[in-house]
């Protein structure tokens, strides 16, 4: 039995490149071995060039700093907080003058405006809570959202000026007491600005009961018209942020620019 001679394989046939584009079968191999290399395609061989690959481009912005003033108004918030319940505080001393409990009528009548309660105090503290809550993050997914947290500086705004305007009444006024003859009354209500028992301490004497109220007053008010300013220019600072926020529609974050509200 003979052996089987071996042949030498015959020489490959040389394809012309129209050949090869109007082969779907060489296409596809040709894609099944470079799938991500974007190499193969009609007319890859007349172009004989590698496609363009695009440069990635850096951040606009590099950190963590966002139009949304994420961080400055949780610090907002972590201001208005305590400032809030420091004026609640002082206005629930106004209802004790020198510690002392009295009846209801014989209390300054502007201490019932509960300017230190409700407006420098509740209607402040929940946009101080919101903003600690992180706000800033969820408002920038769209210009609705970011509508919510200025509607709440706004109402934070106007608490804030109503009790400066109570506090700057009731230091103007004077407090509600006895100058001795058994009757309460406002011995300083009258007075002209020139006049003013505020610039004239001798005249505090005035009032006899109850004891030290014209200072328990002065500091009181004085301190509620100071935390009332103070709230209403953070308040008003959240404000125009917010109210810009809303007119861009846009959210830096980490570098990343993001078109929101379009």
């Amino acid at each position: 039995m003979g052996r089987r001679r071996w042949k030498d394989p015959e020489p490959a046939q040389k394809l012309s490149a129209a050949e090869i584009e109007d082969s779907p079968e060489l296409q596809h191999g040709l894609q099944g071995l470079f799938p991500t290399a974007g190499l193969v395609g009609p007319g890859w061989l007349a172009q004989k060039r590698l496609p363009s690959v695009p440069v990635p481009q850096p951040p606009l912005f590099q950190g963590g700093f966002t139009m949304c003033s994420e961080t400055g108004s949780r610090y907002t918030g972590m201001m208005l907080l305590p400032l809030a319940t420091t004026a609640i505080i002082a206005n629930l001393l106004l209802y004790f003058p020198n510690g002392q409990v009295l009846e209801p009528a014989k209390i300054t009548d502007l201490v019932w405006f509960f300017h230190g309660f409700l407006g420098a105090g509740l209607l402040v503290m929940v946009p101080a809570l919101m903003l600690l809550r992180g706000g800033g993050e969820r408002c920038c997914t769209h210009r609705c959202g970011m509508l919510s947290p200025v509607l709440l500086t706004i109402q934070g705004t106007l608490g804030a000026v109503y009790c400066v305007i109570i506090s700057s009444l009731g230091l103007l006024s004077g407090p509600f007491c006895d100058t001795g003859s058994g009757n309460y009354t406002y011995p300083f209500r009258n007075d002209s600005l020139e006049d003013n028992y505020l610039f004239n301490q001798p005249t505090w004497a005035t009032c006899q009961e109850p004891e030290h109220i014209v200072l328990w007053n002065v500091v009181l008010f004085s301190i509620l018209l100071g935390i009332g300013i103070i709230e209403a220019v953070l308040c008003l600072s959240q404000v125009v942020s917010g109210l810009s926020d809303v007119y861009c529609g846009t959210c830096i974050r980490k570098g990343q620019v993001n078109i929101t509200g379009l």
